[in-house]
């Protein structure tokens, strides 16, 4: 698969202006990466504009734990 630098180039700036916008999102995946674990519940709730909840979990399995580990090492 080719990528298109054009597109990569935008997509870091899309990076950027993410991360400056929402200063304490790396930290939180940080440290919940650092801690996660084969049997680790993660939940994920969105509260709409409107004020409908949405909400998932799911239980961590050792092939998530497989997926985040390569994550971390591609991550550097």
């Amino acid at each position: 698969m080719k990528w298109n630098p054009k597109i990569l180039m935008q997509l870091k700036d899309m990076e950027e202006r993410f991360k400056a916008g929402h200063p304490r999102v790396e930290p939180f995946c940080a440290a919940a990466a650092a801690v996660v674990d084969e049997g680790s519940v993660i939940e994920v709730t969105m509260t709409t504009s409107s004020g409908e909840t949405l909400r998932t979990n799911m239980r961590v399995s050792a092939q998530d734990m497989e997926m985040i580990r390569t994550l971390k090492e591609s991550a550097g």
